[in-house]
């Protein structure tokens, strides 16, 4: 009997390091892709990132040297109006979804149902066709493209992320929270805005810097909306420069120099993202001072 339970627990353990190793195998293999892409773009542009990268305009095809000064103003500017568009609109969008849907709210289920349907659809869209959606609406009729138009595109791909994440962080809020704010005779949208919203605004916050994360690298949108821009521009009616259109029309280019830029510029727009992913962990993270 003794005999036959050392060999059971020697099977066990047999399976569990089989288990653990397989385990572990698989989340190098799922690890490699990432540290091979940012390991390579980081050798590939390391050496091109300088003060003047930051500072300077790009210079004339066939002189070497420059920067992106411009680009990286407008891909803030793209992003500062994404902000006003997608921000305002996720977080109602989520907080209707939470607060009056998923209460039960009367008249609200098939609204609730159609709206949630929209903000999954958007969010599985491919950006190129708002893009198009959004070049069709502005940019035609008013006969050229425009850092609105951008913003505009950039802020309908922000609204799904923002949606989703207040959506599901406010179902975390307990029920008695609420039935304590509507005891003591506050309103519906007090309780909601000052106590559930206002209480969340930290994890709230972790979705927005996701989204933002999520439209920083975009492409293909912008070049049917803001398109580009080799000169500095504030007009938000014109054309304006950003990082992913700016990388992309220089490593497309047959110039070595711009192709190092390129390559520089890709570093400095990943090096962002990564920021942006840590700064959510940094934001998510305990206190220290809750359990107190």
């Amino acid at each position: 009997m003794e005999r036959e339970m050392i060999a059971e627990q020697r099977g066990r353990t047999i399976k569990n390091v089989l288990m653990c190793s397989a385990l572990a195998f698989a989340a190098l293999i799922a690890i490699i892709p990432l540290v091979s892409v940012f390991g390579y773009v980081f050798l590939r542009g390391f050496s091109s990132i300088s003060v003047e990268f930051f500072t300077s305009m790009p210079r004339p095809v066939g002189e070497t040297g420059g920067g992106m000064a411009n680009a990286l103003a407008g891909t803030g500017i793209l992003i500062g109006l994404a902000g006003l568009v997608g921000i305002p609109w996720g977080l109602a969008a989520g907080i209707y979804l939470s607060e009056y849907v998923a209460a039960g709210e009367k008249g609200a289920g098939l609204g609730g149902a159609a709206i949630r349907f929209g903000i999954d659809m958007l969010a599985s869209i491919p950006s190129i066709i708002v893009g198009l959606f959004v070049y069709v609406v502005v940019v035609m009729p008013f006969k050229h493209f425009s850092a609105w138009a951008g913003g505009l595109a950039l802020g309908i791909l922000m609204i799904p992320t923002v949606a989703r994440t207040t959506e599901e962080l406010l179902k975390m809020v307990p029920v008695h929270v609420r039935e304590a704010g509507l005891a003591l005779g506050l309103p519906r949208w007090k309780v909601i805005v000052y106590i559930v919203v206002k209480g969340s605004l930290r994890p709230i916050s972790t979705g927005i810097v996701l989204a933002i994360a999520r439209v920083s690298g975009e492409t293909a949108p912008l070049l049917f909306t803001a398109f580009g821009n080799q000169y500095w521009s504030h007009d938000l009616s014109a054309p304006i420069a950003s990082l992913p259109v700016q990388i992309y029309t220089y490593a497309v280019s047959p110039f070595d120099d711009w192709h190092r830029q390129a390559w520089a510029g890709a570093l400095v727009l990943i090096l962002f993202v990564s920021s942006l992913n840590l700064l959510t962990r940094v934001i998510l993270k305990p206190s220290g001072r809750a359990g107190a």
